[in-house]
């Protein structure tokens, strides 16, 4: 049977603001302008959306997912997949990113596809309780996802995640370690230029910036007990972006409570990168509070937002745990702080505000190592070299040298 190039799915958005969604951006252009014939299957953001070309060696098909609830969601994105897939020839590989879009493909791998690549960003066995809390309490829903996402880990060729500490979550889950390989998420520099803090004007308010899900496993808990606690001392302005489902819509307005009425906290709504990267500049302090749970330092994770902060200059206050330190180290490029303490929280804030010479070189040194380690192309590059190594791929660069020397 004839084979076609790689197909990316995805059950996510896009295109859309999301850390997810830019991530998805930065891979498959990536493999469409290394080795061309990308299908790229993920949720349209525009209802009725058609197929379209959307990069060099990028064709994006994107796909609906109805349904009342997130399970219904899921198995009409597997309906829609399946129907895109019927009469195609098989692929060289499948790239996945969660059970949801993986799980299928991963029964019917030796059907479908030459290779199977898992990227594991989270788990639902573990992550969904966090976004639904009533899922906490139905183990059979929970042991069913933990046994499709065993069926994916077990039969996917290679195992990519952006977290080591998600790297040993997967080893214990029974993964080869040979299969595994940790590529960290990346920044765009030019999206997100370097600007040193700034002078504060005596008469504005000190300005602290959350941005990501609004949910307790990400500790925007933490940020507003923090701008409570500093309202004490001086004028705070906590500005939180992301988005937000109702039921968490509804419990962020309880926690909020006099803060919004006081004008001391703003609610944005999630914003394109360079919004989001005029806002950083905007902000004297950037709050990463991730509390200690099993998402975090079980399952892990790399948080995208903390190295946009770091990469746009404005100094952080970040939650001291493995998947942090992995990205800053303490003192030099942030400040990390003991996880859950909003009073922490208020010691850091409150000596980047009297210690600007000190902020200032967190900003530089944070800068530094965004652009040494993680930009986007150097993880971009990583992953075409994943491939080259993992399928024995060859560059469409490559390819057209070897074809015009034998042709000479």
């Amino acid at each position: 049977m004839s084979t076609s190039g790689i197909v990316y799915a995805s059950f996510d958005r896009f295109p859309s603001p999301k850390g997810a969604a830019v991530h998805i951006q930065a891979f498959v252009e990536a493999l469409g302008t290394a080795f061309g014939q990308v299908d790229l299957l993920a949720i349209g953001a525009e209802p009725g959306s058609s197929t379209r070309p959307w990069s060099p060696g990028v064709t994006f098909h994107p796909l609906e997912a109805r349904g009342r609830d997130l399970m219904a969601q899921a198995l009409n994105f597997r309906a829609r997949l399946g129907d895109w897939w019927r009469g195609r020839p098989r692929a060289r590989v499948v790239h996945v990113r969660s059970i949801f879009e993986g799980y299928p493909l991963a029964r019917r791998k030796d059907a479908v596809t030459d290779a199977l690549v898992f990227e594991v960003n989270g788990l639902p066995s573990i992550e969904l309780k966090y976004h639904y809390p009533d899922v906490a309490d139905d183990r059979e829903l929970l042991l069913k996802l933990e046994a499709q996402e065993n069926t994916c880990i077990q039969r996917a060729d290679l195992l990519l995640t952006p977290s080591a500490v998600t790297a040993e979550h997967l080893k214990s889950r029974g993964a080869d370690a040979s299969r595994i390989r940790v590529i960290p998420n990346g920044v765009d520099l030019d999206l997100f230029r370097h600007m040193p803090p700034r002078e504060r004007p005596p008469e504005r308010p000190l300005r602290l910036l959350y941005s990501g899900t609004m949910s307790a496993w990400q500790g925007v808990h933490h940020a507003l007990e923090a701008c409570r606690l500093l309202r004490r001392e001086f004028p705070v302005v906590l500005t939180l972006v992301g988005p937000l489902r109702r039921h968490q819509r509804r419990a962020l307005l309880d926690r909020c409570g006099d803060l919004l009425l006081e004008g001391a906290v703003e609610l944005r709504e999630p914003l394109p990168q360079a919004a989001l990267a005029a806002l950083h500049h905007a902000c004297d302090v950037v709050l990463v509070p991730l509390p200690m749970n099993d998402r975090n330092c079980v399952q892990g994770c790399c948080p995208l937002k903390l190295l946009e902060a770091m990469a746009s200059g404005t100094p952080v206050v970040a939650s001291d745990l493995p998947v942090v330190r992995a990205l800053a180290q303490d003192s030099t490029e942030a400040l990390l702080v003991k996880p859950g303490s909003p009073k922490a929280i208020v010691d850091a804030v409150r000596a980047l505000r009297d210690e600007p010479l000190r902020a200032a070189a967190l900003s530089t040194s944070a800068r530094a190592r965004v652009e040494r380690d993680f930009s986007w192309s150097r993880a971009q590059e990583a992953l075409v070299a994943t491939y080259e190594d993992a399928f024995g791929m060859a560059r469409a660069s490559t390819r057209r040298s070897t074809s015009a020397s034998a042709s000479a």
